[in-house]
C-alpha cells in the first residue's frame, strides 16, 4: 500500500477496490506505485500496480453529473466489446456497475505504454518529420479499422441508434445553437459566419445511406496516445462518446480538427512539418476502409459545425458572467474559425 499520504491525495476508498479485486479473482497483494493521471476529462484515472500487473482505474468525478455512471457503464462495454480486435484501444480488464463499492460506477484497463501528443513529442517524434508523418497514417489506419468492426459481432446491438443517425444531426446542432438565446447578454448569430448556410447544405447534400458501425465520437489527437519507441498509434482513449452510426463521423472529426493553411491542429502539436496534408489522410483512409467517401466533405461540415455549436455554449455562458470571460472569448473565436473552416468545405465542393 501507499504510504498515508499518499492515500490521502488519493480520493479512492483503496480498502474497498482491494477487497472488491479480491472478490472477482484479480492479482493480489497490496495496492503500489499509486498515481493520480491526468486525464481529458474531470474522470478520476488511478494507475497502480497489484500483484506485477499494472493497473488503471476509471470512475467519474467526485461530484456526480446526472448521466456519469450510464457513461462509465457505456465506456466499459465499449472497451470490452473491443477485445480481440486490432483497434488500438486501453485493455479491458473488468467493470464494476455496483455503486456502492467506490461510490459510483468504475473500470479497470491495463496500462497503455505510450504517451498523449497534445502533452508534447517524444524526442523521437519531435526529430524526425517521417516519423511524424507515419504517425499520422498509423492514426488514420486505427480509426478505419473501428469503422470496420462488426457491432453487432462484437456485443453491440442497441449500444446506439444508427437509425435515422445522419438526418438528425444537423437539425439537432442547430437546437442546440439556438439554445443559447436563453441567456440574454448572448450576442447570438451577429458573429457566426452565415449559420444558416451551413445547414441548408447540410440538409442538401445528406449521404444517401451507410453501414452502420462503431463510433469513437472524439477522437482527434488530444485523444490518442502513440508508442513511445514508434511512430505507431498506441490507443485511443476517452471513449465516453461512444455510439452506433455512421463510422465517417469520425473522419469528419479529423477534418474538423486537423491544422491547415488558416488554422492550427487541436492540442497545438510541435513541430508540425511532416504530418500528411488532411487531403493525404482522408485518401490514406480510403486505403483502409471499404466505404464510399464521396461525401466526405459532407462529414467535415458536419464537424465544424458540431463542434462550433459545442464550443459556443462556453461563450454563451461567460457571457452571462457564468463561465471564465476569457476562455469564452477563446472558445467563440475558435468557433467561428470552424465555421469559416466549413465554408471553405463547402466552397470546394
Amino acid at each position: 500500500m501507499a504510504n498515508h499520504s499518499d492515500e490521502d491525495a488519493i480520493p479512492i476508498d483503496l480498502q474497498a477496490l482491494t477487497a472488491w479485486m479480491d472478490d472477482i479473482g484479480l492479482e493480489h497483494g497490496p495496492l503500489a506505485s499509486l498515481q493520480l493521471l491526468a486525464g481529458g476529462t474531470q474522470n478520476i484515472l488511478l494507475r497502480f500496480d497489484r500483484g506485477g500487473r499494472e493497473f488503471v482505474l476509471r470512475r467519474p468525478p467526485l461530484h456526480l453529473r446526472k448521466n456519469s455512471n450510464d457513461t462509465m457503464k457505456r465506456e466499459a462495454r465499449v472497451l470490452e466489446a473491443l477485445s480481440g480486435t486490432v483497434v488500438p484501444h486501453p485493455q479491458f480488464i473488468a467493470g464494476c456497475d455496483d455503486e456502492e463499492v467506490l461510490g459510483a460506477c468504475f473500470y479497470l484497463i491495463a496500462s497503455i505504454e505510450g504517451f498523449n501528443p497534445a502533452n508534447g513529442l517524444q524526442q523521437l517524434h519531435a526529430s524526425d518529420p517521417k516519423i511524424r508523418e507515419r504517425m499520422g497514417y498509423s492514426y488514420i489506419e486505427g480509426m478505419a479499422a473501428l469503422g470496420a468492426v462488426d457491432y453487432k459481432a462484437a456485443g453491440l446491438e442497441g449500444f446506439g441508434k444508427p437509425d435515422g443517425f445522419l438526418e438528425r444531426q444537423s437539425g439537432r446542432w442547430m437546437k442546440q445553437l439556438e439554445s443559447y438565446a436563453a441567456f440574454e447578454e448572448w450576442t447570438g448569430f451577429r458573429e457566426l459566419p452565415d449559420v444558416e448556410r451551413i445547414v441548408s447544405w447540410l440538409e442538401d447534400h445528406l449521404p444517401q445511406d451507410f453501414t452502420p458501425g462503431i463510433i469513437h465520437g472524439d477522437c482527434h489527437l488530444a485523444n490518442t496516445m502513440f508508442a513511445y519507441d514508434s511512430a505507431e498509434l498506441a490507443a485511443f482513449v476517452d471513449w465516453e462518446l461512444a455510439t452506433i452510426g455512421d463510422p465517417l463521423i469520425d473522419l469528419g472529426w479529423v477534418m474538423a480538427t486537423w491544422a491547415d493553411d488558416h488554422t492550427p491542429v487541436v492540442g497545438d502539436i510541435q513541430p508540425w512539418d511532416g504530418f500528411a496534408s488532411l487531403d493525404e489522410l482522408i485518401a490514406h483512409y480510403g486505403k483502409h476502409s471499404a466505404r464510399n467517401l464521396d461525401a466526405a466533405p459532407w462529414y467535415g461540415v458536419l464537424a465544424c459545425f458540431k463542434l462550433g455549436a459545442i464550443l459556443e455554449g462556453t461563450h454563451a455562458r461567460a457571457s452571462a458572467g457564468k463561465a471564465p470571460k476569457e476562455t469564452g472569448d477563446r472558445l467563440h473565436a475558435m468557433t467561428i474559425s470552424l465555421f469559416e473552416r466549413a465554408h471553405r468545405l463547402i466552397a470546394k465542393n
